[in-house]
């Protein structure tokens, strides 16, 4: 028996932490076991890996080393957490996954995509998310909300200028109309009840899950 594996995808301030735990009671409550995690982190060591990528004192962490260490917490998190519970039959929701690494690190800093595959082709052995629901919102919406959110303890990553998290954005789109069976686009810039009405239709729609 194997579990169901979902993502949730999407730059700052779009309700991820909030949908995360929609998403988790939504299966929960149609009788499946539950756990959600994050990326990156997940496990100790990968918890230690994020603390150090988010972190915005310090030494400088160049793009490439930055890409490498998302990797690395990333084999750590299918290692030690991911595969062993989907293999137990329990589904799996997580906050971001390798998405999120083609559209930060190769959206947001300019990397190549085909290095990322490398690295994903390496360290996933072809496991892929069953569904990722793509949380998407104007950037300037977004980033409102983060702000308010913050209360300006903004970590690495939400230190960015717009122009950032715009390429982030698009690469996010992009990869969703490259994967339409897998990544649905959810409008995040509505009220709380008519995001969580679309994700549960999702939900309802792509993986039988009745909430």
């Amino acid at each position: 028996m194997s579990g169901k594996f979902i993502t949730i995808e999407g730059v700052e301030g779009v309700g991820k932490s909030t949908h995360v735990n929609f998403v988790c009671q939504c299966v929960h409550d149609a009788g499946h076991e539950v756990i959600k995690t994050r990326e990156p982190g997940g496990t100790p060591a990968a918890e230690r890996i994020r603390d150090l990528l988010l972190d915005t004192g310090g030494e400088r962490i160049p793009d490439q080393a930055e890409l490498l260490l998302m990797f690395a917490a990333r084999a750590l998190h299918l290692e030690n957490r991911i595969r062993p519970e989907l293999d137990k039959g329990v589904w799996v929701v997580c906050d971001r996954f390798t998405d999120a690494s083609y559209a930060y690190q190769g959206g947001g800093r300019g990397m190549d995509h085909q290095e990322i595959a490398t690295l994903e082709n390496a360290v996933q052995d072809g496991l892929l998310p069953d569904l990722t629901l793509l949380l998407d919102a104007p950037i300037d919406v977004a980033l409102a909300r983060a702000k308010k959110r913050n209360a300006g303890n903004d970590d690495r990553f939400e230190c960015e200028r717009e122009e950032f998290f715009e390429r982030v954005r698009s690469v996010y789109l992009a990869r969703a109309a490259e994967d339409p069976g897998r990544v649905a686009v959810v409008d995040a810039s509505g009220t709380l009840e008519q995001v969580q009405t679309e994700i549960r239709q999702v939900l309802r729609d792509r993986l039988k899950v009745v909430s």
